[in-house]
């Protein structure tokens, strides 16, 4: 294959990572190239964080129509779900992203090559990328992004079929709903998935193997969720070892390990929703420095791996996996390589996580335990939604906002939530940090009224024995 082109940066995968990292190139005047194999956009826009939202308010509507009569509204008849419809509309979503993200790259004047790329040395001028497709082909690119993400991990024994045993993909796009469901791991992707299904009128069990759900997440959030699926009639199990599983047409038997006893557990689904593995497989990293520690590329705070002139971003490198993450990361290593003045690397615990469940989770920073744990000494607040008057009004008044700040010098160390639209009200509390706010200018805010937000300030005067309303 005879050399094509060299180019400034070549980016390896078009997700979210990827495609932000190779417009900010684009953007700083970096000639730029984007190859990507399968779906501009990656796996959250096609396969992860769009068509599900699209389906969770599907599910959520659904919910809300058992509701009306509380507001005065009486529908007569019965509701039916073309579930054809609802699943047709997440991918309709999905692909009008994808179609958005095409669009972003030409206007941004970056190649975009089709295809599976593969590092095939470096020599003085740069790194070699062998590129399969359509036309095989070799460029040249002084530096190298690998935004390659990330696949459902597989447990030895216990892998997914398509059928009866799912990964999210297949989890996604169901021919009809079952009546019954196991969703083991209880994960954020886990947690959605049982939630939809549940609103979708399916009998959800929840199956984890450490002693609480959203382990992630502060403690009393857990508590709390757990508490609110259970209200919900789904059933959880927690401290759960699942040992095997047995396929039949009529559905799966999971076989369960619980206190050192042998149970089963049976359904007409189950979910694998146990975390991920990164797509660190035929890159040609075996000829690089680049180290991989299990499945996921190791990289310092530019996203640098151990081999000169190549990065890595996003799910393919360390946690959290979050989409947003990987965008931010596309950015600060594009600008490390661009020698931008100011960049700096991602401050620690600075980035915020969602759960779009109901009732939707959402966090950043420290929980109590991880505080306490560091040895700050500690000021607490709480805020129920049950004191606010628009969530009262909403008719969602069930719920917590809980900050945590450092006693002795009033930085908030962290903010956690559940209750109604925490993951749009959680941004707050992540600029709060980024501009190392302390508890003066949080209660000196004026926050509007009637508004959810509210309910952020009161948590924030609860912490200092100042809460007004509760």
């Amino acid at each position: 294959m005879a050399e094509a082109k060299t180019y400034d940066l070549a980016v390896i995968g078009g997700g979210p990572g990827g495609y932000v990292a190779a417009i900010r190139a684009a953007q700083l005047g970096l000639q730029t190239v984007l190859i990507e194999k399968e779906h501009l956009g990656g796996i959250c826009l096609n396969w992860g964080c769009i068509p599900t939202k699209a389906l969770l308010r599907a599910a959520e509507l659904r919910h809300n129509l058992g509701e009306m009569a509380d507001f005065g509204i009486e529908i007569s008849g019965e509701v039916s779900i073309n579930l054809d419809k609802v699943v047709a509309r997440s991918r309709k979503v999905a692909e009008r992203l994808s179609g958005g993200v095409a669009h972003l790259l030409k206007k941004n004047k970056i190649a975009v090559i089709d295809g599976t790329a593969r590092l095939a040395g470096r020599d003085k001028a740069g790194h070699k990328i062998e590129i399969s497709g359509k036309a095989n082909q070799l460029i040249g690119a002084k530096n190298v992004i690998l935004a390659t993400g990330a696949r459902a991990r597989q447990l030895p024994g216990l892998e997914a079929d398509g059928q009866q045993v799912l990964t999210y993909k297949e989890a996604m796009v169901p021919d009809r709903m079952p009546k019954s469901l196991i969703v083991v791991g209880s994960g954020a992707i886990g947690i959605e998935f049982a939630s939809f299904y549940a609103d979708m009128g399916v009998q959800v069990t929840v199956i984890e193997a450490l002693d609480r759900i959203l382990n992630a997440e502060d403690a009393e959030i857990s508590a709390l969720a757990h508490k609110a699926f259970e209200a919900r009639g789904i059933k959880i199990m927690t401290s759960v070892k699942l040992t095997g599983l047995e396929r039949a047409k009529s559905g799966v038997t999971a076989q369960l390990e619980i206190d050192g006893k042998p149970q089963e557990l049976k359904a007409e689904k189950l979910i694998m929703a146990v975390g991920i593995t990164g797509n660190t497989e035929n890159l040609g990293l075996e000829k690089t420095a680049v180290k991989v520690d299990r499945g996921h590329i190791q990289t310092d705070g530019y996203c640098a791996t151990a081999e000169p002139g190549v990065y890595a971003i996003g799910d393919v490198t360390g946690p959290p996996w979050l989409a947003h993450k990987a965008s931010h990361e596309g950015i600060i290593c594009v600008e490390k390589i661009a020698a931008v003045k100011g960049a700096h690397p991602i401050a620690d615990n600075s980035v915020p996580g969602c759960t779009y469940c109901r009732p939707q989770i959402a966090s950043v920073g420290l929980s109590e335990e991880a505080a306490k744990q560091a040895g700050f000494k500690l000021r607490v607040g709480r805020f129920p939604f049950l004191g606010n008057g628009k969530a009262i009004a909403m008719g969602e008044d069930q719920g917590l906002i809980k900050t945590v700040f450092d006693a002795d010098t009033g930085a908030l160390l962290g903010a956690h939530m559940i209750g109604p639209e925490v993951t749009e009200l959680i941004q707050g509390y992540a600029i709060a940090r980024q501009l190392e706010t302390t508890e003066t200018e949080l209660m000196q805010t004026i926050f509007p009224h009637p508004t959810l937000s509210e309910a952020m300030h009161e948590s924030v005067l609860d912490a200092f024995d100042r809460a007004i309303h509760f």
